[in-house]
């Protein structure tokens, strides 16, 4: 593997490639999950007797579910997102985080997530 050679991918979404609404969708998803990680944890009460794996999955079942909410909220389409839902999504978890994150973590965040939403195709299938 040459070292010289740049990572393509932004949240497992490969940026040299077509690029749809759910990849983004799907990136927010793994974003979230990663970044609110320990948050997610501390906020867990009656958790301690599931196995990690059940932990991991419910944490994934809550940012999941929020991310709908949000969508939602937006008036969005959470199983069909258009460039403009994923970046009215990408705004509301931005204020949403101001209380959990620091700025420039938030800022990276959505600036990675908004190259995706830019270079998605809308005429393509996914």
């Amino acid at each position: 593997m040459n070292d010289n050679k740049k990572c393509n991918k932004i949240y497992g979404v490969d940026i040299s490639k077509t690029i749809c609404g759910l990849d983004v969708r799907d990136a927010i998803i793994r974003c979230f999950s990663k970044a609110h990680n320990n948050a997610l944890d501390n906020e867990r009460e009656g958790m301690d007797n599931l196995s990690k794996e059940e932990k991991e999955s419910t944490k994934k079942i809550e940012v999941i579910a929020l991310i709908k909410k949000v969508f939602s909220g937006v008036d969005g389409n959470f199983d069909d997102p258009t460039k403009n839902d994923l970046k009215k999504v990408i705004s509301a978890l931005k204020d949403y985080s101001k209380d959990f994150r620091d700025k420039k973590i938030i800022k990276k965040h959505y600036l990675e997530i908004e190259k995706l939403i830019d270079n998605i195709r809308e005429s393509e299938n996914c």
